[in-house]
């Protein structure tokens, strides 16, 4: 499904990352680990449009996608969802989520102005769709309520039910845990889980909590300072000494472990 070869970005005189590859297979669930700073938001701006690589080449289902514009790869099914939520707050948690559908709705601005039969329609299928997807994230009684009045948990659950809501075949989620008590990050674990199956789609995702990545992912991808320096199964990864010692800042005696 994604391909990254040698992917690589610099910013002035540093590289931020350096001559990075992985690849993601349908409907599986992998994790981007490391330390604080080691690039791998970065990995994630370059993926979805909004930096552009210096060097190396992303190919999404045989398509080189580096460069183009963030609502491009939007359009080729590739979504995220962002460390620092990113809500309209503002606005209701039913219209969150019906902007995701604002570049593919099948009617014209000549249409809308005039509120014509066939805008009506579309709007309608829109909310019963988003509709649908709010109540299977739990937040369907939650639909006509602002978005800034939503609890920290449900707030995350409903920036990934936007990004579903685009239609994506690969979701990139940015530290989806992040802020939440221990109970919040097993029904995550749990919804990530559902996701792959309920929508067939492939999960890249950030994470800092271990016990989610070990628990979820089938593949995972370390990242230190802007460099990978391991790839493999969740077991691999726990007893590679070069994992151990980026994250514990000291040489692998034997004992240690993630």
């Amino acid at each position: 499904m994604l391909k990254v070869e040698n992917l690589t970005i610099q910013f002035g005189g540093l590289k931020a990352v350096s001559e990075f590859g992985l690849e993601i297979d349908e409907k599986q669930v992998v994790g981007l680990i490391g330390p604080n700073g080691a690039g791998k938001t970065t990995v994630f701006n370059m993926l979805t449009g909004v930096y552009s690589p210096t060097e190396g080449s992303i190919t999404y289902r045989d398509e080189k996608i580096q460069g183009l514009k963030p609502y491009r790869i939007t359009q080729k099914k590739i979504a995220r969802t962002f460390q620092n939520i990113r809500l309209f707050s503002s606005l209701t948690v039913l219209d969150n989520v019906k902007i995701s559908f604002g570049y593919r709705v099948k009617y014209n601005i000549f249409q809308a102005i005039f509120r014509t039969p066939k805008y009506f329609k579309v709007e309608k299928e829109i909310e019963e769709k988003c509709l649908e997807l709010l109540e299977a994230f739990g937040l369907g009684d939650k639909a006509f309520e602002l978005a800034t009045n939503l609890s920290y948990g449900e707030q995350r659950r409903l920036e990934i039910a936007r990004a579903l809501a685009a239609g994506p075949e690969l979701l990139l989620l940015d530290e989806p845990a992040a802020g939440m008590n221990p109970q919040e990050t097993q029904d995550l674990m749990k919804l990530i889980n559902w996701i792959k199956d309920k929508f067939g789609v492939s999960v890249l995702l950030i994470e800092h909590d271990m016990k989610l990545v070990m628990g979820i992912c089938e593949k995972i991808a370390v990242l230190d300072y802007g460099k990978k320096i391991a790839e493999g199964t969740p077991e691999q990864i726990k007893n590679n000494p070069r994992v151990i010692e980026a994250y514990l800042g000291e040489a692998y005696t034997g004992e240690e472990a993630i």
